[in-house]
């Protein structure tokens, strides 16, 4: 495994890398193998993983990932996702079905985990490769974690040992951010009601 990777400061300039505009326009496969869109975590921020059951790293990071999905989750701005991988050290060879198993045995995690990807190489996934591209960081090994914001974008990327409490404070802040734009944007729809009830009240006075 090479170097360790810190937080990367990421220039809005520097991100669109892919035909798609952000990481929610993707579509990628469940653990059941079914297509399913991305589009549900716009408005929310992501943490991006590529995890593995075997690696000695897969103890402490999903106790930590765990953790931080469920204090974070509250409120439905934030959601860990698990991407199984199995090109470092074969330490993700099951299939679907025991990888499921391990991890609820173990750790009872509440956060989606979809179908098994490559990272990496000619077959990476294409919402995956969106990552890597808007970062520049490539995995080299299992539990790269990716930061998304609520509009889809890379904003921050880490290695296999940065700990998931190290990264925190950055993970919460753009909750907060998260958090702001979405009330705000539902103030302005109900402002647009109250309007659109005011002028339908115009209309049956005129009448």
């Amino acid at each position: 495994m090479s170097r360790f990777i810190s937080l990367l400061l990421i220039p809005i300039f520097l991100l669109p890398f892919s035909t798609a505009g952000d990481f929610y326009s993707f579509t990628v496969k469940d653990s059941e193998g079914q297509d399913v869109s991305l589009e549900q975590y716009r408005g929310k921020v992501t943490l991006v993983v590529n995890v593995a059951s075997l690696c000695g790293y897969s103890d402490n990071t999903y106790k930590e990932m765990k953790k931080l999905h469920d204090i974070l989750s509250y409120g439905d701005y934030f959601s860990v996702l698990a991407f199984p991988c199995n090109q470092f050290g074969d330490q993700e060879p099951g299939e679907m079905e025991s990888i499921l198993e391990h991890v609820s045995t173990l750790y009872d995690v509440e956060f989606p985990i979809f179908n098994k990807i490559s990272v990496y190489g000619e077959h990476t996934d294409p919402a995956f490769k969106f990552l890597t591209d808007s970062a520049s960081v490539i995995p080299d090994w299992n539990f790269y974690k990716y930061l998304v914001d609520e509009s889809g974008q890379v904003i921050g990327a880490w290695g296999t040992r940065t700990a998931i409490q190290d990264i925190f404070d950055d993970i919460q802040a753009a909750v907060d951010k998260a958090k702001t734009v979405g009330k705000s944007d539902s103030s302005k729809q109900q402002q647009q009601m109250d309007a659109s009830n005011d002028d339908s009240d115009v209309t049956k006075d005129e009448l």
